[in-house]
């Protein structure tokens, strides 16, 4: 297994009440003894990445556990896009015996949901080698590999995610019921159980906060660096899409508060390109990925520009997996390295054009060509096709018939054609001006050659 690097680690286990408890690693001793309920926790000072190591736990009696690593600590979180196997990814034919890491280790959690918070779950560490990863997440692996490259460093992975779930499921029970509108998922869940059953659909890991309970409740003793996060797609329905912006910062504020390890590193996912149909509303989802950035020690990797329209399982997990290390390069190891593509900053009216300007907008292009993707409205809050163009780090906007123009849009739907990025070549995120409900786009009518 892998122990993270840097901090104190939390040791726990079980033993007959008042057992005295002796624990050996990489020239430390430590003592305990377990309470009345038979549970004990002792923790070792920070520790220096390298190994391996052997634990050594000794009671009534002796556990050891070997190869031990010291390094980098993830937790890898979400639904089926962070399941996505390496096997069925881009270039997997390639990348399977290419994948000798030793000092990357491989968890993952059996997939499970609860009625009440667990306290153990079902799995056990892998090295990676090219008869393990397979079968390992691909965004996570694709993350870990960059990482333990560049930084020499062992990295271990903690895989707990389930495809096709909501993010209410993997949120704490008692956070949804202390906000009112999120206790909503609570309070309908019994009439969309119903509904599901009588659809032949039950769904047990949709109810709010069973796999919490299951899947992460029982990590939150182990000592982590962060979590990467890739979830979203089944929230991103018209009903679901705006309020997502609540759930998902109540739930990472809630796993920070009962990891207890403070404010960790919360690195997470920008839903990809896709022809959701009707009913779905990404870019709204997107957006609400996007307020998450306001809470401390979030990033997001942006990854607009390499879905598939018609596969909701992009096949490349190479440059999201790289993306997330990049944002860990620069956030945590100390890189020089730009983390993040265009982020909207804000708007200025410059006569019958706008003026957007963007955060990480050092070396704004196009990917080819102008670009595209903009739309623009006047007060009447009817978008148009916007011309644009870039000026240094901003991009200035205009349209035909919009003299006062008040309002613009960039990449906002759910499976846009859009170019616009940094001078690392990272794409700017999806974004809007506007908060209008009613809005309309016109339609680009044909030309009359």
């Amino acid at each position: 297994m892998v122990l993270q690097q840097e901090v104190p680690v939390r040791l726990w286990g079980r033993a007959a009440p008042g057992e005295p408890i002796q624990i050996s690693f990489a020239g430390q001793h430590l003592s305990t003894k377990a309470d009345p309920n038979g549970r004990w926790q002792a923790w070792l000072m920070p520790l220096k990445a390298g190994g391996p190591f052997q634990l050594q736990v000794r009671g009534e009696n002796e556990l050891r556990v070997r190869d031990v690593l010291v390094g980098e600590v993830w937790v890898a979180s979400g639904q089926s896009n962070m399941v996505w196997p390496v096997k069925q990814s881009k270039d997997a034919e390639k990348e399977i015996p290419d994948a000798r890491y030793r000092q990357i280790r491989l968890f993952q959690v059996q997939r499970k949901v609860a009625a009440q918070p667990e306290e153990e779950v079902v799995g056990e560490w892998k090295v990676c080698s090219p008869e393990t990863v397979g079968d390992f997440s691909a965004v996570a692996y694709f993350f870990a590999r960059d990482i333990h490259r560049r930084k020499m460093l062992p990295v271990g992975i903690l895989q707990s995610a389930v495809g096709g779930t909501p993010a209410q499921a993997w949120t704490r029970r008692e956070a949804l019921e202390q906000d009112p509108l999120l206790k909503t998922y609570l309070d309908r869940w019994p009439e969309v159980k119903a509904k599901n059953e009588a659809n032949k659909t039950p769904r047990p890991t949709h109810e709010p906060a069973v796999l919490w309970n299951g899947m992460i409740a029982p990590l939150t003793p182990y000592t982590i660096r962060g979590v990467l996060w890739y979830q979203g797609e089944t929230n991103g329905s018209l009903a679901d899409a705006f309020l997502y912006r609540r759930l998902f910062s109540t739930m990472i504020t809630d796993w920070r508060d009962q990891w207890r390890q403070g404010i960790f590193p919360f690195y997470f996912v920008q839903l990809a390109n896709y022809d959701a149909g009707a009913g779905a509303d990404w870019p709204t989802l997107r957006e609400s990925q996007t307020r998450a950035l306001h809470l401390r020690d979030t990033a997001m990797a942006v990854t607009i520009d390499v879905g598939e329209s018609k596969d909701i399982h992009p096949k490349d997990k190479q440059t999201v997996g790289e993306r997330l290390a990049r944002i860990a390069r620069a956030l945590i190891y100390g890189e020089q390295v730009e983390f993040s593509g265009p982020l909207y900053r804000s708007v200025t009216v410059e006569g019958n054009r706008l003026r957007v300007w963007f955060d990480h907008a050092k070396g704004l292009a196009a990917r080819s060509g102008q670009p595209t993707g903009f739309l623009i409205s006047g007060a009447d809050k009817k978008f148009r096709s916007a011309q644009a163009q870039i000026e240094g780090n901003t991009v200035v906007i205009s349209a035909p018939g919009v003299d006062d123009p008040v309002a613009v849009r960039y990449c906002w739907a759910n499976d846009p054609v859009c170019n616009l990025i940094n001078g690392e070549g990272l794409p700017a995120s999806p974004f809007r001006t506007d908060q209008w409900a009613d809005a309309q786009l016109v339609p680009v009518l044909p030309s009359a050659n």
